[in-house]
């Protein structure tokens, strides 16, 4: 039988600790049920008492399958652990586990909470008695582990001994500041079990601070822990916390840990991990990581046209897993490296089969070069590419024409004699056969300037006749500007990431000696990739 792997997130309390990152309790609920419908075994949701937020969670916090938990520390040295108002408002959250940390190095007892050993010692055994007591599941957070059993191990097995003797469930070994090795915690873990704490009760829980969050979390379960502590996305103070996005497919999937343990994330529910990966970027407002592991829209991007044309006859070729697996997708970027094997693919997946040797084949690689020479990038942007294809192959419906554009940018000062910005937009678009005037302002409902392409795409976005259901889901994520030749002559390329309303994204490019001029033929290539993928109804063809 398989072995059991318990999987434990901190995204709602240490992801939290990320700078600039700050949960709403809404948004937090999200998390929490994209977590359970992930299926990891317990979600830390905060430190209630200490803030608002958390203390609204916990009042407020879906019923899940997996163990709701509240984190706290243990009981101040001169009060008793019943009489500790801290350590009562983390119960009084009514979680059926808690999480308390407690201090396992020396230097940081006597120097930073000035007290005794002993007395430290004591307040770890009679704050996880206290919670046993009170019938909740008990884990005791071993924070600066790793250095405290550099410095004095004896002291701190005894921190460990003192939990587990109290009766904690779990009792996780912490790399607070992430600065232990994978070989130094597979070796000092393996010596912990030695010295009598089982591995059965034994967490990690690592820091990215050298980059090896992951290969420390892999190296503690290599010897002998069973419970694995992250965030999504790797979120966490400094430079983030192991990364449960990767660790969980690399469980699943990955021997020898596919075939010597099981978790509570199903092969069903592994197919969701890239959408909760980008849901949790979508609430931070961040653009995800392309490059991230599993997840990224460049993991399983193939570029060269010699890999492509591997791919092509096998996909394992230059793939670690099949993409859908985690919910991901098998990218063919076009770039003047595309060779026509890289491209019938890439046109196959957008649904266009060209036959071998079809002499239109040259003639689209011929345009992605002269374009890519001219200041275009089509490897981040498939959906232009695509555009460029269908238009060479005649398979392009015409949806509306854009007739004229105006983009006015106005600095003034306002009631308060502060100079504000705000621009205006007016697009005037045929639909079949109608003409159609829009005009929008940069100002959201709050009043902010959000800059002349936010009213060029609000302008745009506004009126296109029967096309407008096809696009009112659709929503700009990001924007990325850069400039490709210096001096006078200098060409930008904008390229626009869009997402429609279930979260599938595509970026589209433009290029222009003028930024306004770039981001629109961006913004039109986003709007008529939706209508076509999404096959809205045509007046002709382009």
């Amino acid at each position: 039988m398989k072995e059991r792997l318990f999987l434990y997130d901190t995204t709602l309390r240490d992801g939290q600790q990320t700078q600039g990152v700050q949960f709403s309790t809404d948004e937090k609920c999200r998390i929490a049920r994209t977590l359970d419908a992930l299926g990891v075994d317990h979600i830390e949701g905060g430190w209630p008492g200490a803030n608002p937020t958390d203390s609204a969670f916990f009042e407020t916090a879906p019923k899940t399958r997996a163990r709701l938990t509240a984190f706290g520390m243990t009981k101040r040295a001169g009060r008793s652990a019943e009489n500790d108002e801290v350590l009562a408002a983390v119960l009084n959250a009514k979680t059926r586990s808690v999480c308390l940390v407690g201090k396992t190095h020396d230097f940081h007892v006597t120097t930073a909470m000035g007290i005794t050993l002993a007395e430290n010692v004591e307040n770890i055994a009679k704050s996880i008695a206290h919670v046993a007591r009170e019938g909740r599941e008990a884990l005791f957070d071993a924070e600066h582990f790793f250095d405290g059993w550099k410095a004095d191990p004896a002291y701190a097995l005894d921190c460990l001994v003192a939990a587990h003797l109290a009766g904690a469930r779990w009792i996780v070994l912490c790399d607070t500041n992430g600065g232990t090795l994978p070989h130094e915690i597979g070796e000092i873990t393996a010596e912990v079990i030695a010295r009598g704490i089982p591995g059965t009760a034994l967490g990690i829980h690592t820091h990215d601070d050298t980059g090896n969050a992951v290969a420390g979390s892999l190296a503690a379960v290599d010897a002998g822990a069973r419970q694995v502590q992250g965030t999504l996305n790797g979120l966490g103070e400094r430079c983030g916390n192991a990364n449960l996005t990767t660790l969980i497919p690399t469980f699943l999937l990955k021997e020898p840990y596919a075939s010597r343990f099981e978790t509570g994330v199903t092969a069903e529910a592994l197919t969701g991990l890239t959408r909760a990966s980008r849901l949790l970027d979508d609430i931070l407002n961040r653009v995800p990581r392309k490059a991230a592991a599993y997840v990224g829209a460049s993991a399983f991007a193939h570029k060269a046209g010699l890999h492509a044309s591997a791919i092509l006859k096998d996909p394992a070729t230059y793939e670690h897993i099949d993409p859908a697996l985690v919910g991901n997708i098998r990218v063919i970027p076009m770039s003047n490296q595309a060779g026509q094997s890289n491209l019938r693919r890439r046109l196959s997946e957008a649904g266009l089969e060209v036959p071998e040797g079809d002499p239109r084949l040259a003639l689209i690689l011929d345009e992605i070069k002269t374009r890519e020479g001219e200041g275009y990038s089509y490897d981040g942007a498939q959906a232009s590419f695509e555009l460029v294809a269908r238009r060479i192959l005649d398979r392009l419906p015409a949806f509306f024409e854009v007739k004229r554009y105006r983009v006015t940018v106005e600095r003034r000062k306002n009631r308060y004699d502060r100079m504000v910005s705000q621009s205006e937009a007016v697009v005037v678009v045929k639909v079949g056969g109608e003409k159609k005037l829009s005009v929008s302002e940069s100002r959201d409902a709050e009043g902010r300037d959000r800059g002349p392409v936010n009213a060029l795409w609000r302008a745009l976005a506004k009126d296109l006749g029967l096309h407008q259901p096809y696009i009112d889901d659709m929503k700009l994520v990001d924007f990325k500007v850069r400039i490709t030749n210096g001096g006078t002559e200098a060409v930008t390329r904008v390229i626009i990431d869009s997402e429609d309303g279930q979260g599938r994204r595509w970026a589209t490019v433009g290029v222009s000696p003028n930024i306004v001029d770039a981001s629109f033929e961006a913004l039109l290539d986003a709007v008529v990739w939706k209508l076509v993928r999404d096959g809205a109804p045509v007046s002709g063809k382009a």
